[in-house]
């Protein structure tokens, strides 16, 4: 991509991400605020019902008495306690329903028979539930009639004239015409569903409109009942336009025994959210627009201004890291990228000057560290050797057993530290010259299992053993060197085997990634620290008292010429687990290298 498209599409970016942000906190502060007005006058609404509801049932409970006290209700309590035929006053209810404006009404013995009903004369002899809540205030009762059953306020008195009371109930009919007594807002409408069967019947809503599909508000209905009678929100998609959808607020009404009687349900139009929603994304997109063509015209300005010396200190930049440490860049004009310039062609001309030095400085450095390695590992053989030569200096002048006793225990210690100095110069000698892996098909888990029998019976014989557990997975035969990969295999197995002194459990396991294998070799032993971890693979680098630090650095070394790599995870007294991986086919990895430069 060039520095132009990168400049257009940087802008176009910035510009794109500030309208996507202002509209989104635009929008969302919309939905907070309309939400916020929804619940205000949903909360209102509410309260408006639950004061018409007070009224209504302070009207009823007025009707109640009036009936109560009436004359003719006095006659039938003296009558009927006096032995009189409850017979005689089977169409009271209805006269007096009439009389006072009530939709239910029914007298009732002291033992629930009825004396006369208003809207079920046929219930006459019949026994019905007295409510406990007598010469109280209104309640929400299920009424029964010839042809259902619908949702009463009612009120109960007591008339006690006479040798046995008698009970008044009645009220109003919770029905179309009370809900269309509330005053609503724009855009808002209730329903009432009442509560009387066991599945969502549709049938059992009351509405001033027609519900077309009231299926849709059964959730809302059976959240209700299955939270224990607790209002409870929710939103309606009538259709898939969202404007058309509406937030319900079910609003539980209960009988005189708690239980669930019908669900208040008032509904807010979402129409006008969704239509300034979409007014604001409509802005939005014709900012961004805007912004757009804007951005287009900016970075073609800026372009003609940057782009040509840029493109030219890229050029050169290029030219210097392909090694052409003479490159030269023409300054044009004055300004930041004239300066930018010069510091160029400054630093290229320093950088011919330093590379010598550098790589010299470099070169004695090495050496010097070499040579400051070698002689700290052979400083610890050297001395015991001298030791034992001194000793058998002074031996010489022993009687001829003793001097050979001695003889005897030093030309061990000098063979063996002999030994140890021949592996140390081994060792350094093979770092130095680390042979190219000479590459064939090899089978990852052949090799691995090879490895853990060389050591297995060394795992067994120690005074605390160590569990091999091997957990290889399907893995295709990859380009690699065996005996180099033998060998890190068995350094890293060793380092394991030296981790854990007191036994444990060395885990091999192995899987297939996608254009690589995976290898991983852990252990149960003391663990690594992190500032260990860190310096791990760097040679003449060890934790050991014993050691010349460049088992891991070899490690590396033959990783990294399979162009592999490899990784450490440790904590302190939990373990290690070295983790390698390695390219199924090593010609691709070496194409996908990028080229070495210099």
């Amino acid at each position: 991509m060039s520095f132009r498209q990168r400049l257009l599409a940087a802008l176009s970016l910035i510009i794109i991400a500030t309208v996507a942000v202002i509209g989104y906190v635009v929008t969302l502060r919309t939905k907070e605020a309309f939400e916020t007005a929804d619940t205000a006058r949903t909360e209102a609404l509410v309260q408006q019902f639950q004061q018409e509801f007070q009224r209504s049932g302070e009207q009823v409970a007025r009707r109640i008495d009036a009936v109560a006290q009436s004359d003719s209700v006095a006659r039938m309590a003296v009558d009927l306690g006096q032995g009189g035929d409850p017979a005689t006053y089977l169409n009271d209810a209805a006269s007096q329903a009439q009389l006072h404006r009530l939709d239910f009404l029914e007298f009732l013995r002291a033992d629930g028979s009825i004396i006369s009903s208003a809207q079920w004369p046929a219930r006459f002899g019949y026994k019905a539930l007295i409510p406990t809540a007598q010469n109280g205030a209104a309640f929400l009762q299920r009424m029964e009639l010839p042809d259902g059953s619908a949702l009463g306020l009612l009120a109960l008195r007591t008339v006690t004239i006479g040798a046995q009371p008698v009970y008044v109930i009645g009220g109003e009919r919770l029905d179309r015409d009370f809900l269309a007594s509330i005053s609503l807002p724009v855009g808002m409408r209730a329903f009432l569903y009442r509560n009387q069967d066991k599945t969502f019947d549709p049938q059992n809503f009351i509405g001033p409109d027609n519900l077309t599909t009231p299926a849709k508000l059964a959730p809302i209905v059976q959240a209700t009942e299955e939270n224990g009678g607790q209002e409870v929100r929710g939103i309606v998609h009538w259709s898939d336009n969202l404007a058309d959808a509406e937030s319900f607020h079910a609003i539980p009404l209960k009988a005189q025994d708690g239980n669930l009687i019908a669900v208040l349900l008032v509904g807010s139009s979402r129409r006008t959210l969704v239509e300034l929603v979409h007014h604001i994304r409509t802005i939005a997109l014709t900012v961004g627009g805007f912004g757009i063509f804007a951005a287009i015209l900016l970075s073609l300005w800026l372009a003609a201004r940057v782009t040509r010396p840029v493109e030219d200190l890229a050029i050169a930049a290029g030219a210097v890291a392909a090694g052409n440490w003479d490159t030269h860049v023409e300054v044009r004009g004055s300004g930041e990228l004239a300066q930018l310039a010069e510091a160029f062609n400054k630093m290229t001309h320093e950088i011919i000057d330093q590379r010598e030095r550098l790589v010299q400085s470099e070169r004695v450095a090495a050496w010097r560290e070499l040579a400051r390695r070698l002689a700290h590992e052979l400083k610890n053989p050297l001395f015991p050797l001298q030791i034992t030569v001194e000793n058998l200096l002074r031996a010489r002048l022993l009687p001829q057993a003793e001097f050979d006793e001695i003889f005897k225990e030093s030309t061990s210690t000098l063979l063996a530290e002999i030994a140890n100095l021949k592996t140390i110069i081994g060792r350094f000698s093979d770092f130095s010259k680390m042979p190219q892996p000479q590459l064939q098909r090899v089978q990852i888990n052949d090799l691995l299992k090879r490895v853990v029998s060389v050591y297995e019976p060394q795992f067994k014989v120690r005074e605390k053993p160590i569990t091999a557990q091997l957990e290889l997975g399907e893995t295709p035969e990859i380009d690699a060197d065996p005996d180099l990969l033998h060998r890190v295999f068995s350094n890293l197995v060793l380092n394991a085997m030296d981790a854990m002194p007191e036994g444990g459990t060395l885990t091999v396991r192995t899987r297939a990634l996608e254009t690589t294998v995976q290898i991983e070799i852990s252990d149960t032993g003391t663990g690594i620290a992190q500032e260990e971890s860190e310096r791990l693979f760097t040679p003449y680098y060890t934790s050991k008292q014993h050691g010349t630090g460049l088992g891991l650095a070899i490690v590396q070394s033959v990783i990294s010429d399979h162009r592999g790599s490899i990784a450490v995870e440790s904590e302190p007294g939990r373990g290690a687990t070295f983790r390698i991986e390695l390219p199924k086919r090593l010609e691709s990895a070496l194409k996908a290298e990028p080229a070495r430069v210099g």
